[in-house]
């Protein structure tokens, strides 16, 4: 069985108790590796090294780190085929799919080769007499990243480009049920200049993480899941300590007005909401039919149901692949078993959920209670609800009462109605006939309410803030003549 080791101060390593966790194939539902589960001991060896290479790597020119990102982008684009092969064998989206979001990661690797424009200062000449007053951004040191299986490959570079562009040493944590692509990415960061120990891998579980949130060494921590456990990391390490941003779950609403395109909508609503089997923290979960949109409305996207290709990633012609693990389906399909809303389309009916791997079809649930799972649950996949309302006042007092607030959408023709809900939402990403807003790289990703524990946002101008701090220089070169005793507060004259 293929062993997926860390990576440790520049090269692979095993973990130091031969502990390992399964690796599935989603699609076949079998093993196909195993990875190594991390104790404190590695953790902490990965810390050190990420320590050690600190001083170095911060004293690198800030253009030199801005090229070195420049060649890890080059190098993540010539391999895009091999990385997204590793997506989908190991989390079971298409390929696709595994391009797409390989595509937004690169996005980012590009705005951390601009970041130089970013990261400067400020200089003030003559604040007071003789006195210049200027602010400089600096690293932290050692930071961690905490990444989720559904993006293995966006997300770690969400975080490690920013963090390593303006100075930082990086230990990255993947998820366990998808690692192989963190070493591929840390190959390419060695390739394109990035000294031993300024990256490392710990692969693992719980073990892993409580290590990174105790060690005092670690200065922040990034992370993209759940928000139990978004709560949990963040009320841990920030009782150690650390800078904490804790991206956690959403159940993202899609407003439909009762003049907008309902093909577009419907076709909004199929692509957003089975998408990656809707496993993804932007899918819409939620369509909100405002008034006489909702019969045509909730035709429209079971007509398109029957059309979606379910499949393994290595049909061409899947457009949507299989859960992410057996527990993790059975548990999805177990909603439509419930009540709390009219079945219309019932994804364990689907042909290819009887066979092997983990697969449910696209399920569409229709005059779904607010006080249903289908709608309190972040149930994270292909289960789409609809949810009737009878004016826009209601559906944004639907929006605005949910303690998710990562995003939201609105479909309409009334440019007036959009503005809007653009103020009205309290959101923290907001799309006007656009159903997933995931920012482009050089704004930032982030929710609000119980979508994030923390004050600032995700990759971006955010990003860099919250992976540097910024120190105010006050200088004075006087002319000794002048040098006096002055026993009273400084004024500025």
């Amino acid at each position: 069985m293929k062993l997926i080791p860390h990576w440790i101060d520049g090269s692979a390593v095993s973990t130091t108790d031969g502990r390992s966790l399964p690796v599935y194939d989603p699609a076949t539902g079998q093993q196909q590796a195993a990875v190594a589960a991390a104790t404190e001991a590695d953790v902490r060896a990965a810390v050190r090294a990420a320590a050690a290479a600190f001083p170095g790597w911060r004293g690198t020119g800030l253009s030199r780190r801005a090229e070195v990102m420049f060649r890890f982008r080059e190098l993540v684009d010539a391999n895009r085929k091999e990385i997204a092969g590793l997506i989908s064998a190991e989390h079971g989206k298409t390929v696709a799919d595994a391009l797409g979001e390989l595509a937004r990661g690169i996005e980012n690797i590009e705005f951390a080769a601009g970041a130089p424009a970013l990261l400067k200062g400020g200089f003030t000449e003559q604040a007071s007499t003789g006195v210049d007053v200027y602010s400089i951004r600096q690293p932290l040191g050692v930071v961690a990243g905490i990444t989720p299986f559904n993006f293995p490959a966006m997300v770690p570079l969400w975080m490690l480009c920013t963090a390593l562009v303006a100075g930082n040493t990086f230990v990255l944590k993947p998820s366990e049920k998808d690692p192989s692509v963190s070493l591929l990415l840390a190959d390419l960061l060695h390739q394109a200049g990035v000294p031993a120990g300024a990256f490392n891998v710990v692969q693992g579980d719980r073990v892993a993480v409580e290590a990174l949130l105790a060690d005092p060494d670690v200065a922040a921590v990034s992370f993209v899941g759940s928000t139990p456990v978004a709560r949990h990391i963040y009320e841990t390490a920030t009782k150690a300590g650390k800078r904490v941003q804790a991206l956690g779950g959403a159940k993202n609403h899609m407003v439909v007005l009762p003049d907008a395109d309902v093909g577009a909508a419907a076709d909004a609503a199929i692509s957003a909401g089975y998408g990656s089997a809707g496993e993804r923290c932007m899918a819409v979960s939620v369509v909100v039919a405002v008034g006489s949109v909702a019969d045509p409305l909730v035709d429209a996207i079971a007509a398109r149901i029957a059309g979606i290709r379910v499949g393994p990633a290595s049909d061409p012609d899947a457009e949507m692949g299989p859960l992410i693990s057996r527990e993790h389906r059975d548990r999805v399909a177990g909603y439509l078993a419930g009540g709390g809303g009219d079945v219309v389309v019932d994804g364990r009916t689907a042909p290819v959920a009887q066979g092997p791997g983990f697969f449910l079809g696209p399920s569409l649930v229709d005059n779904v209670a607010t006080d249903s799972g289908y709608y309190t649950d972040e149930i994270f996949g292909p289960v789409l609800s609809v949810v009737r309302v009878d004016t826009y006042d209601e559906a944004v007092r639907l929006v605005n009462a949910n303690p998710y607030g990562n995003g939201t959408a609105i479909f309409t023709r009334d440019g007036g109605a959009a503005r809007r809900f653009q103020y009205d939402a309290v959101c923290g990403m907001v799309g006007i006939n656009v159903p997933i807003p995931v920012p482009v790289a050089y704004y930032s990703f982030g929710g609000w309410k119980s979508s994030l524990f923390g004050d600032l946002h995700m990759y971006g101008p955010e990003g860099l803030e919250f992976y540097t701090r910024t120190k105010v220089v006050t200088s004075r070169w006087p002319d000794p003549s002048t040098s006096r005793v002055d026993l009273g507060f400084p004024e500025v004259r």
